[in-house]
């Protein structure tokens, strides 16, 4: 029962054994192998046109060297208070990218975009003491497990245009939230007025493989010198490059966001019916949040289940009472219904 995070959950055997196909003989180094440009090949066709592809090795480098390339002196980006790129990455992109992250508030983990063009207003581009705006990223899934709309990105992307600013999107897991809107990799980002994707494939099956991609290659210009001083630049990069070429195989990506949504799924169902435990809020990927009794949580995990307690959001409906706490489930491609069934057994 292990429901800690998905970065817990090991590869899946279809990537271990791309691995493995690939370690033996000799390859092109630094991204410039035939299978490199395979898999370059094969995000031009998921994405629908022609994309500028970096590989690197965690989604904290994907989003500050993304947030690096569009950056100028003084700069300021905006994200949602509870986004990962603020909350969670030491700092990471604002070192990288020399810009500073302000925070936008909106319900359900998203931005609203009215609080974004106000927040956004604070910093005029002439004025030299507050900085300058340089770009907007959101969260795809967020951080508590819902997911933008089609019509939600599009809003905040009216906004980013309106102020002549490229959109972001942290897509750590964007193979989640594609699956649960139903939507195409197209549809979701270029579609809707994304600039730039981080994509994830690490917390989805993969071993290590995360991916930056542009829509304009003309933006990613000076890209590789900002992951090469980022030190990201991986001298035998086949090996993330195997892993996508496994994991975007047959559709494998969103077979696996498949599973690990409808075990999220079946977990809310648990928690709907249990006489000790509530939904915090819906969601619609692969997190979800419930409150319970500090003793059912401390007798669950005593009986093996693993989760995160979780600071309660500040505009939290609901929250938990002093004899309560709120708590994180992540379901992954691993997770199974019997992992899911035994933890409801916990709540009864």
């Amino acid at each position: 029962m292990i429901f800690t995070s998905d970065n817990w959950a090991g590869a899946h055997p279809a990537i271990s054994e791309a691995l493995t196909r690939h370690a033996t003989g000799f390859s092109a180094a630094y991204g410039t192998g035939d299978l490199d440009r395979q898999v370059e090949a094969t995000f031009n066709e998921i994405f629908e046109r022609e994309v500028a592809v970096f590989f690197v090795a965690t989604g904290t480098a994907a989003n500050s060297i993304g947030l690096a390339s569009v950056s100028r002196p003084g700069g300021v980006a905006f994200c949602h208070h509870q986004a990962h790129v603020i909350e969670d990455e030491c700092g990471a992109p604002e070192f990288f990218s020399d810009a500073r992250l302000s925070p936008v508030d909106g319900a359900n983990g998203k931005m609203d975009p009215e609080a974004l063009r106000r927040t956004i207003a604070r910093y005029p581009a002439d004025f030299v003491h507050h900085g300058q705006p340089v770009a907007v990223t959101l969260t795809q899934a967020t951080e508590i497990g819902t997911v933008y709309s089609h019509d939600e990105i599009e809003a905040i992307s009216a906004v980013a245009r309106e102020k002549n600013l490229p959109l972001h999107m942290d897509g750590a897991r964007f193979a989640n939230a594609m699956v649960a809107l139903s939507s195409t990799p197209a549809q979701m980002t270029v579609d809707r007025g994304v600039d730039i994707v981080s994509f994830g494939g690490t917390k989805n099956g993969c071993w290590c493989a995360e991916a930056l991609v542009f829509f304009d290659p003309e933006m990613a210009r000076q890209v590789p010198f900002i992951r090469k001083r980022g030190a990201h630049l991986f001298s035998k990069s086949r090996f993330i490059a195997a892993q996508f070429a496994a994991y975007l195989e047959n559709g494998l990506w969103l077979e696996l966001a498949a599973h690990s949504n409808a075990m999220a799924d079946r977990l809310r169902s648990a928690i709907r019916a249990s006489a000790k435990a509530r939904l915090a809020w819906d969601g619609r990927a692969n997190e979800v949040f419930a409150v319970l009794p500090k003793t059912v949580s401390l007798a669950a995990e005593t009986k093996g289940a693993r989760f995160y307690e979780w600071p309660a959001p500040k505009d939290m409906t609901g929250a938990p009472a002093p004899d309560e706490v709120l708590i994180r489930l992540v379901t992954s491609f691993a997770t199974s219904e019997t992992d899911v069934d035994r933890f409801a057994e916990l709540l009864g």
